[in-house]
């Protein structure tokens, strides 16, 4: 993806290093930590990576993880999903959003 209102990956990365990474790992057999590893979940209904205890709220709501849900999601997960344990205030910059989805989306898919 290009300059001008695209994602870069690159960009993306330093997100999740700053604001991801102390809860999230994003490699395949990667360890759970506070929260889930991240790997795979590109287009996997919320709550379901293995050996993780997530939230009944995160578990029964019923998203599939796509750009635009996860672009929702990552402005105020609290708000996107009532009952959410992630405990992470949110991404307000769009742009940020858009990199740190096109670095996941690379990083984590299977």
């Amino acid at each position: 993806m290009g300059k001008k209102g695209g994602a870069s990956e690159k960009k993306g990365a330093k997100v999740f290093k700053t604001k991801c990474s102390q809860c999230h790992t994003v490699e395949e057999g990667g360890a759970h930590k506070q929260g889930p590893n991240l790997y795979g979940f590109f287009g996997r209904q919320s709550g379901q990576a293995d050996g993780y205890s997530y939230s009944s709220a995160n578990k029964k709501s019923g998203i599939t993880w796509a750009d635009d849900t996860l672009f929702d999601y990552l402005e105020n997960p609290k708000k996107y999903i009532k009952g959410t344990k992630m405990v992470f205030a949110g991404i307000k910059k769009p742009q940020e959003r858009k990199d740190l989805i096109a670095y996941l989306k690379k990083t984590c898919s299977a």
